[in-house]
């Protein structure tokens, strides 16, 4: 079954029960992952849920593909993680079909906007950035050696097909210059095993709802090394701060104030500071070279992104306020 065939949909629900047919149905696409069919139900009853269906091959330009079982690790991340992080920053888990790789949450009550969309267009708050950091240094430090998430979410393979290989070891082919470090890069991350990580922790996949931040996407969850996380995040600041100059200096500081808020939770080392900047790194070099680039970013912002990182690589501090500051002098030049 394809869920974007709406009359297919409606009975498919129906007969779950999880839907009355006979009332008015409204149902509509979403759009902006490539990892799944994402449709939007709205029932007169007041019933309105997100169906989310994994695809086997990305829709992206370059071949991607990734078993579609990977939907059943977010359903698992989705009953779990009111353990680790405030309810209401969290869609509630209502179903899923291990046959069409289906899985239902509830839908988050409108108004809300997509925190990705308020970046864009400049709004930054650092409250909003805080909760941010927050969310992520909740989960990595309830999860520190912690026997029963790692064998929970021990499989590593959706991880390593739709980050390692996607991002840093397809950037590798592209960017001979950073080959190494990223190959390097690779199988430290992969070995490393210590707490939970999201795997995918972008303002993306985050709703503003009444000034409250609620996370999203979890098909990528798996017991490793959060400093990937922190790469993944201070990314897309530094990204935007290459995109929108006239907000340049915002985003810097809010990469600043991601970093200050996770530790001062988290509390991490230096091994796994210096871990989190060379993430930092790989990461805004892979979102320009790797098989899902940054789609606001021009030729030339990718550009003169991977300039940026090329001339940071011989240099790569193990301070993550050192490697911030860095990326702003550089731009400035």
């Amino acid at each position: 079954m394809n869920i974007t065939h709406f009359p297919d949909l409606i009975s498919y629900l129906g007969r779950k029960g999880l839907l009355d047919t006979n009332q008015n149905i409204s149902c509509k696409i979403l759009t902006g992952g490539v990892s799944n069919r994402t449709v939007f139900i709205s029932a007169a009853g007041g019933d309105s849920f997100i169906v989310k269906q994994a695809l086997a091959k990305l829709n992206v330009k370059e071949d991607w593909f990734s078993r579609p079982e990977r939907i059943f690790v977010e359903a698992r991340a989705l009953d779990e993680l009111p353990n680790l992080i405030p309810v209401s920053s969290i869609p509630a888990f209502i179903f899923e079909d291990k046959e069409q790789f289906i899985l239902i949450m509830q839908a988050i009550p409108q108004p809300h906007e997509n925190w990705k969309t308020q970046l864009l267009r400049g709004s930054i708050l650092l409250d909003h950035v805080d909760q941010f950091a927050r969310l992520l240094a909740l989960i990595h430090s309830q999860t520190i050696d912690n026997d029963y998430y790692a064998s929970l979410f021990g499989e590593k393979e959706f991880f390593k097909s739709l980050r390692m290989d996607a991002y840093y070891r397809f950037t590798a082919t592209q960017v001979p210059e950073a080959s190494e470090f990223l190959l390097q890069l690779i199988s430290e991350t992969i070995h490393k095993e210590y707490c939970l990580v999201h795997g995918d922790f972008s303002p993306k996949n985050v709703l503003v709802r009444d000034e409250n931040l609620i996370l999203l996407d979890y098909e990528v969850m798996h017991y490793g090394d959060g400093a990937f996380d922190i790469g993944f995040a201070m990314t897309h600041f530094l990204s935007k701060a290459n995109h929108l100059l006239l907000f340049r200096g915002k985003f810097i500081e809010a990469a600043r104030r991601f970093w200050k808020t996770y530790n001062h939770i988290a509390k991490i080392n230096a091994e796994m500071e210096a871990r989190a900047v060379r993430n930092t790194l790989a990461c805004l070099l892979s979102r320009v070279r790797g098989k899902s680039p940054l789609e606001y970013l021009s030729k030339i912002e990718r550009d003169t992104q991977l300039a940026i990182c090329l001339k940071i690589l011989p240099q790569l501090p193990r301070n993550m306020n050192h490697f911030i500051e860095m990326w702003e002098t550089i731009q400035h030049e």
